[in-house]
């Protein structure tokens, strides 16, 4: 692979004797680079390099001034065997071509271009640059011209390839990276773009990065590998910004500044150590053999890019040194850096109390800087503009060096090399002054780097400002961010101090109506803030608005203009990228949502509910269907249909969102439809295709069906044990008192008797249970076939009772020897296989009639209704998983349905009802039947 060839220049026609042609062995952020002689009356200047060891050339990189430009630049190569003679006046060169250089007129001559140039693989021994012509500017008026460093890549020569001597190598190709398409370098490094801008030891340290990323990857060590890779790509972004302080502080000496110099000198140390002791570089390097911690996961390199530490500023730096010089055993590296709050790299702390050397050593350093300005040193750039190039022909004498294959693709690298480079317009060139003269304004107007409002903010601060004032309102519309934190907390104050407003208050004072409306409207404002620190105090001062401002003092109609406002803008965050961002923003629309006044005008449900499109990014529907589950946890599922959360508007939400691309989306989708579907099952399965063998191919619905089944079993296990527990309670606290007075007893047209649970008995030998009205002629009809099988064996019951011992039961038989009315009621409060408990009243009653109870006569019949299908009474809540039971099934004509066991009953009126009661292999429902043979 193709790297940099080391050379050293050993001829020039003329030179500037502050800018010397030896200025280009060199590569760094410092160097100055050749420039030819002032008034010189040279039309061509001739620089020529020298190769330290013979190489083969394949590409060669030119970096021009950002004024002082040649308009061509053409590139000689020699070859000479170590064995032959060499010398400037003998040596025979091979033109390879010209490169044509922009005026720069288009970025205001503050970027420099970057010309680089693929050759055919060539041997040389020196290169020779023609250096002509001079494009006229308003800095460059004498005609000279400069050059600030010259890059040769290849590979060096071995002693058989030098035997050969031969010069061209015709069936030989560059090595190309098949990745990119483009020359495959042996480092980063050795590319100009990079080692001009990239501070000396930062370059070294990378270096040495790669070697070790190499051999990880031949061990097959990869967690090592990825961290070497993510710990070079930070470095190169230190290493720039060590470069611009190395700039600054060689500007400085240059000056005779030495303040500033020590200053910078100390900024370069305490920033470099701190980087390179956050990102474990020594432990990366592994200087003492092989580290098992390299292989494991740590916490700097987990997530991606590792962070770098903010930089100091001058200021800090010279509180260090004053530190130190108080505390000679305090190392500086300590005193900042790491431990600091993110900050820019040029903010200026304002405080006062900084020692005074500290402000001599700024003031000094500051009146050597106020009138520092020259041309000489690297302008300022914002942006890598594209360089015009001139297109010049050359064939293999003469000819175009421009890339031939214009249908190749091209990738950033390829781009960014055919522009012209920035020459750094945030470089600390004048860091130092800008923060001196920051800091001396600050300290004489703490409000004068605030902005003034404008007409047009002055009009939409209208109300604002006559709320809370015009310097409350101008820190929110600040550009410092600092500004627009303590606004926010000032607001925050204003909102907690607030008491509620009585009769007797102030009427100057502003209603809090207004005092909402404006807040809002500044939230508005500071909720759409780039700034974390910023929008962490705003989303805090929405929740002080919202749950303590709020309740008993705003109107509904302006807490929903309030929610209406602030609301987009949440959703918004909610679907941000960043973690911190959008938790933040979930939390912050949850607790709007937990307002009372929110709640109850339904103000944030609609709009989580709505359908979430294939389309909506995962991030942003994954938020919403969160919350949207959290509001179904803390608020329920509502009947409400404007609420948002009825089982209609959640069902919809949810099928849209199991057919999101997204799996984390699915997944919430998924538990919301569960959350449905234990409140409403026939809703949910409306909403799905239907459950089948074909259905259930897709993962995805068999997934959702097995849990569908999971719940059914939950519900059905449940209802078989509230059945099991209603029909085995038994009722010993319903026992009443052992009198015939009172034995709650209810007699039929014929005379006979059957007994009742909790009734007391009436004049004419009826009996109301529990405060009910006698059984309807409908239910004796039902009844008709017990009258009829009782008659033959009771005549008449009270004579029976008053004339002989001897007691039995009208329904079943049962009979005891004695006169103890108790020991009958007690058969039928416990035993009798004829009678049943109701499960919501407890009012003992025959089974025949307990369905008919249930839906015209108990308590709870507003909670029961009968079924369509088998005519039994079913409670509401219960009804969709009745109707999929097996035993819930068409009635046979002239049947009836047993409650208890749920099998038809044949001929109920001709004694069908104790044929299945009473036989052997009868009703297996009925509890009773297996009491009465245990008393028996």
């Amino acid at each position: 692979m193709a790297k940099k060839i080391p050379f050293n220049v050993v001829f020039a026609t003329d030179e500037d004797a502050a800018f010397p042609a030896s200025e280009l062995n060199n590569h760094g952020p410092t160097v100055h680079g050749w420039r030819s002689a002032v008034d010189s009356a040279l039309s061509t200047h001739d620089i020529i390099l020298r190769f330290q060891q013979p190489a083969k050339i394949y590409r060669i990189q030119l970096l021009a001034h950002q004024y002082l430009i040649p308009e061509k630049v053409e590139l000689w190569l020699h070859y000479s065997p170590k064995s032959l003679p060499s010398t400037p006046s003998s040596q025979y060169f091979d033109f390879l071509g010209f490169v044509a250089l922009a005026d720069n007129a288009n970025t205001n001559y503050k970027s420099r271009e970057l010309q680089s140039v693929t050759v055919t693989p060539r041997r040389g021994t020196h290169l020779k640059l023609r250096l002509s012509g001079a494009h006229c500017n308003e800095y460059s008026k004498s005609g000279q011209i400069a050059l600030m460093a010259v890059n040769v890549l290849g590979e060096d020569l071995d002693a058989i390839a030098i035997s050969m001597g031969e010069e061209q190598l015709p069936s030989e190709s560059p090595p190309v990276d098949t990745a990119t398409g483009e020359l495959a370098l042996a480092s980063l490094c050795d590319d100009l773009l990079f080692s001009m801008y990239v501070e000396e030891s930062i370059v070294q340290h990378i270096r040495e990065l790669e070697q070790r990323k190499l051999q990880a990857v031949s061990s097959e060590r990869f967690e090592y590998a990825r961290k070497l890779k993510l710990c070079m790509t930070a470095l190169r972004t230190a290493g720039e910004r060590l470069g611009r302080y190395a700039l600054a502080k060689r500007q400085a000496v240059q000056q005779e500044d030495f303040s500033a110099a020590k200053l910078r000198k100390e900024q370069i140390e305490m920033y470099r150590a701190c980087v390179l002791k956050q990102l474990n570089v020594q432990q990366l390097l592994e200087s003492d053999g092989m580290l098992s911690q390299n292989d494991q996961s740590c916490e700097t390199y987990a997530a991606g890019k590792p962070n770098l530490p903010p930089a100091p500023s001058l200021q800090d730096v010279a509180q260090a040194l004053s530190d130190a010089h108080l505390n000679p055993g305090t190392k500086l590296s300590s005193s900042i850096g790491v431990s600091q709050d993110e900050k820019p790299v040029n903010e200026v702390s304002g405080s006062s109390s900084n020692a005074e050397c500290v402000g001599a050593l700024v003031a000094s350093a500051a009146a050597l800087h106020l009138h520092a300005k020259s041309h000489d040193e690297l302008p300022q750039s914002p942006r890598l503009p594209m360089a015009s190039r001139h297109s010049s022909p050359m064939s293999s004498r003469q000819g175009s060096l421009r890339r031939r294959n214009k249908s190749a693709p091209r990738n950033s690298y390829e781009d960014y090399e055919e522009r012209a480079i920035p020459t750094l317009r945030h470089s600390n060139t004048n860091e130092f002054l800008r923060e001196c003269q920051g800091n001396a304004l600050l300290e004489a107007d703490p409000n004068r780097s605030r902005s003034r409002l404008n007409d047009r903010e002055r009009r939409q601060a209208a109300l604002p400002i006559l709320v809370f004032g015009s310097e409350l309102v101008e820190q929110f519309y600040s550009r410092q961010f600092q500004d627009r934190e303590d606004g926010l907390m000032r607001l925050r104050n204003f909102l907690k101090e607030q008491e509620v407003p009585s009769e007797d208050s102030n009427e100057h004072a502003a209603s809090p109506n207004k005092v909402a409306r404006s807040a809002a409207l500044l939230l508005h404002r500071a909720v759409r803030d780039a700034v974390y620190s910023v929008f962490n105090q705003a989303t805090e001062t929405v929740r002080v608005l919202f749950l303590e401002y709020v309740p008993g003092r705003v109107s509904p109609n302006e807490v929903a203009r309030c929610v209406d406002r602030l609301l987009p803008e949440l959703l918004a965050k909610s679907g941000d990228p960043s973690a911190r961002l959008h938790t933040l923003a979930q939390h912050t629309i949850l607790s709007i949502a937990a307002c009372p006044q929110v709640a109850e005008q339904h103000l944030v449900a609609p709009a989580l509910s709505r359908s979430v499109g294939s389309g909506t990014h995962q991030r942003l529907a994954m938020s919403r269907l969160q919350m949207l589950e959290q509001l179904v946890h803390t608020q329920g599922i509502s009947t409400d249909k404007h609420s948002g959360l009825t089982c209609r508007a959640l069902s919809d939400c949810g099928c849209s969102g199991i057919h999101h691309p997204a799996e984390p989306v699915r997944k919430v989708a998924e538990r919301i439809l569960l959350l449905v579907y234990k409140v409403n099952p026939r809703l949910v399965r409306k909403q799905l295709p239907p459950d089948d063998d074909i259905t259930r191919r897709n993962l995805l619905y068999r997934q959702l069906f097995t849990e569908f089944d999971k719940l059914d079993l939950e519900r059905k296990q449940e209802l078989l044990e509230a059945n099991k527990y209603s029909s085995g309670n038994e009722a010993d606290s319903l026992q009443p008192t052992t009198s015939a007075d009172a034995s709650r007893l209810l007699k039929s047209k014929s005379g006979q008797v059957f007994g009742g649970s909790t009734g007391i008995g009436t004049d004419n030998g009826y009996v109301s249970c529990n405060g009910k009205q006698q059984y309807n002629e409908q239910l004796k009809r039902s009844m008709l076939s017990a009258s009829n099988s009782r008659k033959g064996s009771v005549s008449n019951s009270e004579s029976t009772d008053d004339t002989t011992p001897k007691i039995s039961c009208p329904f079943c038989g049962w009979c005891c020897l004695g006169s103890d009315t108790s020991q009958l009621d007690r058969h039928y409060w416990k035993t009798c296989p004829f009678l049943t408990k109701c499960p919501q009243c407890s009012q003992v009653l025959e089974v025949a009639a307990l369905n008919y109870h249930l839906t015209m006569e108990c308590d709870a019949k507003d909670n029961y209704v009968v079924c369509t299908r088998c005519t039994e009474s079913v409670h509401k809540q219960l009804y969709e998983l009745h109707q999929m039971e097996d035993f819930c099934r068409e009635l046979k004509t002239g049947a009836a349905r047993c409650p208890l066991c749920h099998d038809d009953v044949n001929l109920p009126l001709d004694g069908g009802w104790k044929l299945h009661l009473l036989s052997a292999g009868g009703c297996p429902g009925n509890i009773r039947k297996r009491n009465l043979k245990k008393s028996n």
